[in-house]
């Protein structure tokens, strides 16, 4: 197999290029986990020199790596750095972007595309490089990849015909829908957590566990990009993709191995035993003043905020409710997943805290403080029986400090180059995804859609959010918050 290889990005002047892609290919380089011959062409409309994208290339560096910048490392880096402007969904300018990619490459160079544009033109350059026969591999002596971000369509018919014209021209295994929460270290260990200790799955289940909660909260509103949340939502742009692929990984069976087909079948396969969505456990809301956004309609019913009870028929989870929840300009910028395990059987401790039980809590902080708590009752000293509960934790950063956590992208983007789609999504289940969330999506954007909640930008959602768990004598949970905040 050839070890030149080139990374195309398509829609290369773009925000995510500068601040993500870029720093994590540097970050990459610094570790020496790249290709030794690469090239990396970016690809819009704007029009820059080598030099100039090299420049804005470098100040997203700067600002964005986690790493300390190396000038001479940089510049060394850089030399690798391309640029030459065109519409790769007009088939003329892809001519002319082939023969820049030929020109610079070796013959038989791997090539790995990255669609960072907007979604509409998603199929217009996929069809485009299947035109140019530019997706065609030859087989043991060079590999052809794309690598398609978010949003994968817009509803399961959408999702559906991507996949068809995508796979038209890319066999399946070519594919990588990108997902960056996957690539989060802290969503990585969960598998970790979960099947290389001998105490965890044994209790993961409906005998010992209660409830499950997974929260993706963001402080941030909807800022500059009032136009496009507009048209997608928080049921599109965080529930479809990011908490029903972290809800998969808590809940799947353990997979007969980590090859990446093994564990994308079990992701799946849980999806799919997922009970069709009641409109009534859902809640859908929007902050004061998401109106006077700009580019967001007037009278917008777009939520900003939504959380919804799911149900999974199968026999580990049968009568465990998951709660997801997720929104913008809340209180804080927190994702955690909340196991919240049963109470004891038999309390003999009498009546000592008052009639309430705290039940024991296993907290996986994603992010921003990434690590792991777990509450325990222990007895209070100088008491007969009475208990409180006590936390055990781990922090990354304290048991890793030696190690700089790397950015999603640097993992995702590693794992593209090398082959490896464990992190991505299949067609399959992006479409049962998409399956899952199509009913409540069109029950809310519908003309007789319940009355949108409302919230105060800097609190912790609606009211109606607490009241959807209440229902079911539960509060909401966040565990890795230092003042034990329950939000």
């Amino acid at each position: 197999m050839s070890e030149s290889t080139t990374v195309v990005i398509f829609g290369a002047s773009g925000d995510l290029t500068k601040r993500k892609l870029v720093p994590a290919l540097y970050n990459l380089y610094l570790k020496k986990r790249l290709p030794e011959k690469l090239n990396v062409v970016g690809i819009s409309r704007t029009v820059f020199s080598h030099e100039e994208w090299r420049s804005r290339m470098r100040e997203g560096v700067e600002e964005f790596s986690e790493n300390t910048f190396d000038e001479k490392a940089w510049n060394t880096f850089a030399d690798q750095l391309w640029y030459t402007p065109g519409n790769a969904d007009q088939l003329p300018d892809l001519k002319e972007i082939l023969a820049f990619l030929s020109e610079k490459e070796e013959k038989n160079a791997n090539r790995l595309y990255y669609l960072s544009v907007a979604p509409d033109l998603y199929i217009p350059i996929v069809q485009n490089l299947g035109q140019l026969d530019m997706a065609r591999e030859k087989e043991g002596k060079v590999w052809r990849r794309i690598v398609i971000e978010k949003p994968f369509g817009t509803d399961l018919k959408s999702a559906q015909d991507l996949n068809a014209e995508v796979q038209s021209v890319f066999r399946e295994e070519q594919v990588y829908r990108i997902d960056h929460y996957l690539g989060k270290e802290t969503a990585q260990n969960i598998m970790f957590l979960r099947f290389a200790n001998a105490i965890f799955e044994p209790i993961w289940n409906r005998n010992y566990v209660d409830s499950v909660q997974i929260t993706a909260l963001e402080q941030v509103d909807v800022g500059h990009r009032g136009a496009y949340y507009d048209t997608s939502g928080v049921l599109r742009d965080m529930f479809q993709n990011h908490l029903l692929q972290i809800m998969a990984l808590i809940a799947m069976e353990p997979p007969a191995s980590m090859e990446p087909d093994a564990l994308r079948n079990e992701k799946t396969k849980v999806l799919s035993a997922v009970r069709p969505i009641d409109p009534f456990d859902t809640i859908c809301a929007q902050y004061n003043g998401y109106r006077k956004t700009k580019g967001v309609a007037k009278d917008s019913h777009t939520p900003t905020y939504a959380a919804l009870k799911l149900n999974i028929d199968n026999w580990r989870w049968q009568g465990v409710p998951f709660y997801l929840r997720s929104g913008k300009a809340l209180n804080r910028k927190v994702t955690e997943i909340t196991v919240v395990f049963r109470q004891p059987p038999h309390m003999m401790f009498g009546n000592q805290n008052g009639g309430n039980f705290t039940p024991n809590v296993l907290s996986i902080c994603v992010q921003p403080d990434e690590g792991i708590h777990l509450s325990f009752e222990a007895k209070v000293p100088d008491s007969p029986r009475q208990t409180r509960s006590v936390d055990m934790e781990f922090h990354y950063a304290d048991a890793f400090s030696e190690y700089v956590i790397p950015e999603a992208y640097e993992r995702l983007l590693l794992d593209a180059l090398i082959g490896d789609p464990s992190l991505f999504t299949r067609s399959d289940g992006i479409e049962v995804s998409w399956k899952l969330m199509d009913p409540v999506i069109q029950v809310w954007e519908s003309a007789e859609a319940p009355e949108l909640a409302t919230y105060k930008p800097g609190s912790w959602g609606p009211d109606e959010s607490d009241e959807l768990l209440a229902d079911d004598g539960r509060t909401w949970r966040l565990g890795c918050l230092d003042d034990e905040v329950i939000g």
